[in-house]
């Protein structure tokens, strides 16, 4: 009785690999060598390649040659920049407000408005004098600090 328990044996080969390749290469060589003698075998008949070098045959041949000229460029007029100047003049009035005990213990410092002072933005800080704007004194605000280290307005 055989045992069920054992892999199948895989078929037997008729030839190993390096029996073939000793027999196919060299065939192969050998058809290429007889197909390139047997292309070289075919030549032209002389009569006709003679014929044809001696006959001489006129030939025409056309150049057109073109010449385009640029017309000539009109100098530019002297650039005028005009500059206008404008002064803006504002006032601020910032009063202080008594600090209101909310009871945390934090004292007065509301640093997350920055005070009474409101700047639109950092335009209107500028206008005003004010830039840059730390955060904690009047008129910091979040929308005025781009990257979020605590100056608003700096560039």
């Amino acid at each position: 009785m055989a045992n069920p328990y054992t892999p199948p044996q895989p078929p037997a080969r008729t030839a190993p690999k390096w029996a073939r390749k000793r027999y196919v290469l060299p065939a192969i060589g050998f058809a290429f060598l007889i197909g390139i003698g047997a292309g070289a075998g075919s030549p032209e008949p002389k009569a006709a390649t003679k014929a044809a070098a001696s006959e001489a045959r006129p030939t025409s041949t056309v150049t057109a040659t073109a010449t385009v000229t640029e017309p000539a460029e009109a100098k530019p007029a002297p650039t005028v920049t005009a500059t206008k100047t404008k002064t803006v003049k504002v006032k601020v009035t910032v009063t202080a407000q008594p600090a209101v005990d909310n009871g945390s213990g934090g004292g007065g410092d509301d640093s997350s408005n920055g005070g009474s002072v409101y700047y639109q933005n950092c335009d209107a800080a500028r206008a005003a004098g004010a830039a840059p704007v730390h955060r904690g004194e009047p008129g910091y605000a979040a929308h005025l600090d781009r990257d979020g280290d605590g100056i608003g307005c700096d560039t």
